[in-house]
């Protein structure tokens, strides 16, 4: 799900970097007033975690490739503004560092992985645990919380792509970047997410936050009272 070079338009990665560039600005201004100094080396943390289990990234059927990302339970854990910057940092350094997702693309695998993610994660989570201490409550909202951020999140990548024949073609119709419509772009990303990837994201979500609420429950950003 990390978009390389050459497969987005002008027309698309720049204003997805201006997007990203915002969410950036506003994340860093909410960590300094929000994050105790007891967060801090959580949020190290949880970048070394999402790091690490973006790396196992999947070849698949279509071309495409797949993996967990790790947003949603640092957005339940450390709340959505947290999630931007740790979530950023790690693709920023597998761009430059490792070449996993392009340079011009960065904007878009930011926009989608370490913004819609998080946000989408954190309001599912909330909108179902509706503050509930019932475990099984919790479970299920956690792992719809991981399941649908990542599957919206590849879904949106796959309508990046799909819509680069429409927007960036030559003189002869020809794509200049993506060459896949909608029809085959969307599904090709989506249902992968759908039926394994997403599945493996929910699991971890429940996984890791029963083990913070046995071990550290104060520190569930999205169950702390003040939050709440």
């Amino acid at each position: 799900m990390h978009i390389p070079d050459g497969y987005l338009s002008p027309q698309t990665y720049v204003p997805l970097y201006g997007v990203s560039v915002v969410f950036w600005s506003v994340a860093l201004k909410k960590l300094k007033k929000e994050l105790s100094t007891k967060q801090v080396p959580y949020l190290a943390m949880a970048a070394a975690f999402s790091f690490l289990i973006m790396m196992f990234n999947i070849p698949v059927p279509g071309g495409t490739t797949g993996h967990a990302v790790g947003a949603g339970i640092i957005a339940i854990l450390l709340g959505p503004w947290t999630a931007v910057i740790a979530v950023s940092v790690v693709l920023i350094i597998q761009a430059i560092v490792f070449g996993d997702g392009g340079i011009t693309a960065l904007g878009a695998n930011c926009f989608n992985m370490a913004v819609v993610m998080p946000f989408v994660s954190y309001w599912v989570f909330k909108l179902v645990s509706r503050n509930s201490k019932n475990a099984s409550r919790l479970s299920l909202a956690a792992f719809l919380s991981g399941y649908l951020g990542l599957s919206f999140s590849a879904v949106l990548a796959g309508i990046e792509f799909g819509i680069q024949p429409a927007i960036a073609h030559g003189p002869n119709g020809r794509p200049l970047y993506a060459p896949y419509p909608l029809s085959v772009a969307v599904p090709a990303l989506a249902l992968e997410h759908l039926l394994l990837f997403s599945i493996v994201e929910g699991v971890i979500t429940v996984v890791l936050l029963k083990y913070f609420l046995r071990h550290e429950s104060d520190l569930v950003y999205a169950l702390s009272a003040k939050r709440a």
